[in-house]
């Protein structure tokens, strides 16, 4: 019988990476109390290391901060597109313009 996979919260993540990089819990005592396994939990703590010094995650962020940053990125990166678009249909628009009168 297989087992169901998990999801985690980016809070629960967040709490999980903090008892072994702020309280000094070893990666196994964490994991073991909060019946998460080791790779996983070594891979939040890790990550959380990275955002705590400034890097923005590939993943879901698991700080505030970098959740916030992650959220104008994409928002910056949808207008971009927006923007592009506009530029071609007004090139579109224009051209058709030229082309009715001559």
């Amino acid at each position: 019988m297989t087992r169901k996979r998990r999801t985690f919260t980016p809070e629960f993540k967040q709490e999980a990476a903090c008892l072994v990089l702020d309280q000094g819990y070893s990666v196994s005592e964490a994991g073991r109390s909060l019946d998460v396994g080791e790779n996983a939990l070594r891979r939040w703590t890790q990550q959380l290391k990275d955002e705590r010094q400034g890097f923005t995650p590939k993943s879901k962020a698991l700080t505030p901060e970098q959740q916030r940053i992650q959220e104008l990125e994409a928002r910056v990166n949808r207008l971009e597109r927006e923007k592009a678009i506009l530029k071609k249909a007004t090139a579109l628009l224009m051209s058709d313009e030229l082309n009715r009168t001559r």
